[in-house]
């Protein structure tokens, strides 16, 4: 098994981030920081930061994540996005360090009617899509070693996610409408880090690249409220929780049209997590069932 002496850690805070923590002391010391410790729109603070802990692994997870926000702050995006990954990477060529990082499904336009591979033609319809995409093709310009994890809807106990946002909304409102036409996977973050361990573990030379990691299966965000709140209703009773005033029958179905947005969305977010599996031997649980996990943590 791969062991790493020091390991660097960002976006502690996260989503991501938190569920790494644990996960990566059992391959070496971990350094972890939040957005106090190190800004990453400052290459000379990434560049400090690096060379004073010297790791060899660089775990990435921190990123820009409002993504319609990121339509009226591209340069900011674009500077922890884009930017950021490729001054870990020269630091990471110079160290001989591992670079982990991760980018997004909304590096793609949606119009494809299959699940995206790897070598798929990217074409991001908003500021964020292009700032992460910008960020993958620093960290190949520079040549060290890395892995690019691209994942989707990511969700978890911890954090600002849909998960919590359905809950919290079925708590207080009367009435819940949802987009059904945008088709993806939810993602755990605990199954991004599990996935993550997984290929840390089993890293050589010649195993870089960008990979697809996603739990498996398909649903659109309506479909993934829908579940979130029968899963709950399923455990309230048990658990004692305190009943919502939506059920999971009650929420509405809306087109994108009838949810407009800053920032324009691909209508197929799927993946094909093929290549993770095959190099790694690493298969992630449908999403329902990392979602079944996640809910009975809360």
């Amino acid at each position: 098994m791969a062991k790493f002496n020091k390991i660097l850690l960002t976006g502690i805070n996260g989503q991501v981030g938190h569920a790494l923590y644990p996960k990566l002391q059992t391959l070496g010391e971990v350094f972890a920081l939040d957005r106090g410790q190190l800004d990453l729109a400052n290459p000379d603070a990434i560049r400090e930061v690096v060379q004073r802990i010297k790791p060899d692994l660089i775990t990435n997870p921190a990123a820009y994540t409002a993504v319609d926000k990121a339509e009226s702050e591209p340069e900011l995006a674009h500077a922890i996005n884009g930017i950021a990954p490729g001054v870990f990477a020269e630091e990471a060529a110079k160290l001989g360090a591992l670079l982990v990082h991760y980018s997004t499904d909304y590096v793609f336009d949606g119009k494809k009617t299959t699940a995206y591979i790897e070598s798929d033609e990217t074409n991001p319809l908003s500021v964020y899509g292009a700032s992460k995409l910008a960020g993958e093709k620093a960290i190949q310009a520079v040549g060290a070693a890395h892995l690019i994890f691209r994942t989707s809807w990511v969700y978890g106990a911890y954090g600002k996610n849909f998960l919590r946002t359905i809950l919290r909304l079925a708590a207080e409102r009367d009435t819940l409408s949802i987009v059904a036409d945008q088709f993806g996977a939810p993602t755990s973050s605990e199954s991004i880090a599990d996935a993550t361990i997984s290929a840390l573990q089993q890293w050589e030379t010649g195993k870089d690249g960008i990979y697809h990691l996603i739990n498996s299966g398909k649903t659109s965000w309506l479909g993934f409220a829908k579940e979130i709140l029968s899963q709950y209703e399923s455990l309230q009773e048990v658990r004692k929780w305190p009943p919502l005033k939506i059920k999971s029958a009650d929420v509405r179905s809306i087109t994108t049209a009838e949810y407009p947005t800053q920032a324009h969305r691909p209508a197929n977010s799927m993946m094909s997590a093929h290549k993770l599996e095959k190099t790694f031997n690493h298969t992630s649980n449908a999403w329902n069932q990392a979602l079944s996990q996640v809910i009975t943590t809360l």
